[in-house]
């Protein structure tokens, strides 16, 4: 039983149990009934593969599209604060101070992107948002340069 893995060492013992020799079970002979592994007597198992499954699932995919209800959604609405986009209306909403810090500006950066950046905005919307950010971003960069001096 040394030197066998889990499974060969209880094939031995089973064999040993029934009495079957190691030539009978080469054979296939011995008391009638040569004795297999469980995974002998299980069916084939064949994955299928994609080309004959494509088929099905397109039908299954098309049936339900078939059967759902149609989506109607608006087309989106501009929010109002996208359509502002002079630098007197983006500098307006900073509300930058003379007394701003480097922490405070970093802070109404990260504020003002939350609400603006174009990556978080669908597409219709990114043309003014990226102007947004442009502009805010030029703001808070000459306000951080006139705190370093």
């Amino acid at each position: 039983m040394f030197g066998m893995s889990v499974f060969q060492s209880v094939v031995e013992r089973l064999k040993a149990e029934r009495g079957i020799d190691e030539d009978d079970d080469a054979a296939g002979v011995g008391d009638g009934q040569a004795w297999r592994a469980p995974i002998d007597r299980s069916p084939v198992f064949v994955p299928e593969t994609p080309a004959r499954t494509a088929p099905t699932f397109n039908a299954v995919a098309m049936a339900y599209r078939e059967l759902s209800t149609p989506e109607r959604t608006a087309p989106p609405v501009m929010p109002a604060h996208l359509k502002r986009t002079s630098l007197a209306e983006v500098a307006e909403e900073l509300a930058l101070a003379e007394n701003e810090t480097a922490l405070t500006l970093a802070a109404k950066r990260r504020h003002f992107a939350a609400g603006n950046h174009p990556d978080r905005l669908p597409a219709e919307f990114r043309a003014n948002a990226t102007l947004r950010m442009k502009l805010a971003n030029m703001l808070i960069d000459e306000a951080t340069r006139r705190i370093v001096r």
